[in-house]
């Protein structure tokens, strides 16, 4: 399975907001885009794409940015990339359908469709709660001073 740049983007953003979500603070395209080094025309067009899924707000004028509508943990990594890439989401097309159908429908139920299950079972079980807990995590780790 191959995530493109804007969605991992669109994930790493939405992560950005989750670790403000509790100061309720819009936050300006600008912080985000130079906290990751991500170009801020591409992020307006990730964020267009998460305002048009009601996963952000969006304000305007001098205290305007982005925040989350909703908490961390109400929000998936599904919910998120469905947004950016509803594609990594269709249904797998037949291939052998004409040609040779049984060999189809066993690729489609024994393959594609657990497969498809699977994912967005994963996707929909990994919050932006459950990242965010592990960026701190990783972030108390990166202050250890080892001696030998």
């Amino acid at each position: 399975m191959r995530i493109s740049v804007k969605a991992r983007y669109g994930l790493g953003a939405m992560l950005y907001l989750a670790q403000y979500y509790a100061a309720q603070e819009n936050i300006p395209v600008q912080k985000i885009s130079d906290s990751l080094g991500v170009s801020k025309i591409y992020l307006e067009q990730v964020f267009s794409l998460l305002r048009h899924a009601e996963l952000v707000i969006a304000t305007k004028g001098a205290q305007g940015g982005y925040r989350l509508i909703r908490p961390p943990q109400e929000i998936t990594a599904y919910d998120i990339l469905f947004a950016i890439e509803s594609s990594l989401f269709e249904e797998t097309e037949a291939t052998f359908a004409e040609s040779y159908s049984e060999i189809e429908e066993a690729l489609q139920e024994n393959v594609f469709k657990k497969l498809d299950k699977t994912v967005k079972e994963t996707l929909e079980k990994i919050t932006l709660a459950d990242l965010n807990s592990e960026v701190k995590e990783i972030q108390s780790n990166l202050g250890y001073m080892y001696y030998i």
